[in-house]
């Protein structure tokens, strides 16, 4: 299994879902995943808890106030970002015209994470980890963040954007009848970005979307239809494997991948 204690600057390190129904999404998530939730003493703070597949995390899950819920907002999967420094990568974000949603915050006894909207307004966290205790983060195995990836309709101010706020580099590549923008730190590869054209994107926001890997995406996303999620995209063969795009039983989009045998995602 890929497990991690520690994750580069700019690579994406963490993710977590803001439920409508916290305790519905721990029950949906783990009939789907087998995850089990940890609770989390937030002194005070809205509940918390860590997803756990066996002895790994591999996200988080939170409780949507009152408040949001009454605007209209989404239950939705945050993409969090590593940095050395929060508060310096917030205020290079402002510079490059980001907007700041939360401020540098403290997470007492784990880091310091911001919550920011990019120029397209696609949301994304970073995340200054102050401790490699504890368990650790599983990536690209069954039922563990897969991916990360930016739909948007400026790839071309987003790859400015981004390469400055996290030092990426940016590898572009021609995918049925259109390109796609594989984002990389150093030799990592840290996550991707293509622009949304034609009628099935219409009003739809630019929005970075959580990737999950699955061993069986046939039986995932009938699993999925059979907790009450939907299905946006059905499975779909890329050049990495097959993929969809689905939501949980609250509305919250994710999606999936299988990739084949040796590829790298």
């Amino acid at each position: 299994m890929a497990k991690y204690h520690t994750f580069e600057p700019g690579e994406f390190c963490w993710v977590d879902f803001v439920a409508h129904d916290m305790d519905a999404a721990v029950r949906f998530y783990g009939e789907l995943f087998d995850w089990k939730a940890e609770i989390q003493d937030t002194h005070g703070g809205p509940p918390y808890a860590m997803f756990m597949n066996g002895d790994a995390v591999v996200g988080g899950i939170g409780q949507m106030a009152d408040e949001m819920k009454s605007m209209g907002l989404p239950a939705v999967w945050n993409s969090y970002v590593g940095t050395e420094d929060c508060a310096a990568t917030e205020a290079k974000a402002r510079e490059l015209g980001a907007t700041v949603t939360v401020p540098t915050m403290e997470v007492p006894g784990f880091g310091k994470l911001a919550f920011l909207m990019d120029k397209e307004g696609a949301s994304f966290a970073c995340w200054q980890s102050t401790t490699d205790d504890g368990a650790p983060f599983m990536k690209g195995e069954h039922g563990s963040l897969s991916w990360n990836e930016l739909m948007n309709r400026d790839a071309a101010g987003a790859r400015d954007f981004y390469a400055k706020l996290f030092g990426w580099d940016f590898v572009t590549m021609p995918m049925e009848g259109m390109e796609y923008h594989m984002a990389k730190v150093g030799d990592l590869q840290a996550g991707g970005m293509m622009e949304m054209h034609g009628d099935q994107f219409e009003n739809v926001p630019p929005h970075w979307l959580v990737y999950f890997q699955t061993d069986d995406i046939e039986a995932t996303v009938a699993k999925i239809t059979e907790l009450g999620g939907g299905v946006m995209v059905p499975p779909t063969e890329i050049q990495v494997g097959r993929f969809s795009v689905v939501a949980d039983s609250q509305g919250g989009a994710f999606g999936l991948m299988q990739p084949k045998a040796g590829a790298d995602c």
